[in-house]
């Protein structure tokens, strides 16, 4: 009798899953459709214009890489090493508890509200401007609970007879943690933080928010520079009532879904290789 509602469960979970990739399967068809003829070397390598037939996303595509190439220089140290503290040396107090119940509720905070607190802070309070710095300090903001939660769970996966191990033979608290529980923790780590980035780099709303420009005729050539990313420049043509810059906005959905799976690939692939050597 206890098995029919399990086995219920699991059908409704699967019926679900299978709807979800349909429905996933169905939109991805429809964008093919509608930009891949778009599709070529020209449309990569080419800047914005007027004429739909003449744009291109070089200039977006080179400030979504820098972009989250800054973002991950500044959230990763900091994100894995407030998990480390948490996790290996915070104690089980009251402000511990309530910094981990702070951590748990930033990630499931809206994006644009990321959006206005990085206009208020970097943006205008420390005098970043619409730069590439600006927009990268907002997104870090954005993915670091997500890249602590994840450094958290990845640290308590790792058994206790490893520490306890390297205690027993006279390693300090940190040689333990450098040498054996962060090796053994990495493949968890590199996966969450690949999937935290994979997240940033397809957000709109908080570098709209910070004054991200949406018309650039330039690629990024410093932290300080002005920029624009996929996300907007695809709601930019969204946004255009002709029909031919509707399929430039297909084509560079097509492209900013390859660099997420490229993302989300290389997280598999470094997860697993890891794993092998670990093994």
């Amino acid at each position: 009798m206890r098995r029919l509602p399990d086995r219920a469960f699991q059908a409704v979970a699967l019926a679900v899953l299978c709807l979800a990739l349909a429905a996933l399967a169905a939109l991805i068809l429809d964008v093919w459709r509608d930009g891949a003829s778009r599709l070529s070397w020209d449309f990569l390598t080419g800047f914005p214009s007027r004429r739909a037939e003449s744009a291109g996303i070089w200039h977006a595509l080179t400030g979504s890489v820098f972009v989250i190439l800054v973002t991950a220089a500044l959230a990763v140290p900091i994100g894995v090493g407030a998990a480390i503290y948490l996790e290996e040396y915070g104690t089980r107090s009251l402000l511990a508890r309530l910094i981990e119940i702070n951590i748990t509720n930033l990630a499931a905070v809206p994006s644009i509200i990321y959006g206005l607190l990085g206009l208020g802070l970097f943006v205008r309070a420390l005098g970043m401007g619409r730069s590439v710095l600006a927009g990268a300090s907002t997104l870090a903001l954005l993915v670091l609970p997500v890249i602590i939660l994840t450094t958290r769970e990845a640290l308590r996966a790792v058994p206790r007879s490893i520490r306890e191990g390297s205690y027993a033979l006279g390693a300090t608290k940190w040689q333990t943690i450098w040498h054996q529980v962060l090796p053994v923790a990495l493949p968890g780590i590199l996966t969450g933080t690949i999937l935290a980035l994979s997240r940033a780099i397809g957000e709109t709303a908080p570098l709209i928010t910070i004054g991200a420009l949406t018309f650039v005729a330039f690629v990024p050539d410093g932290l300080w520079s002005p920029f624009t990313v996929l996300p907007i420049q695809i709601f930019n043509w969204v946004s255009r009532p002709q029909p031919a810059f509707q399929v430039n906005a297909a084509a560079a959905i097509l492209v900013l879904l390859a660099l997420l799976l490229t993302m989300n690939a290389a997280a598999v692939w470094l997860r697993d290789r890891y794993q092998k050597k670990l093994v």
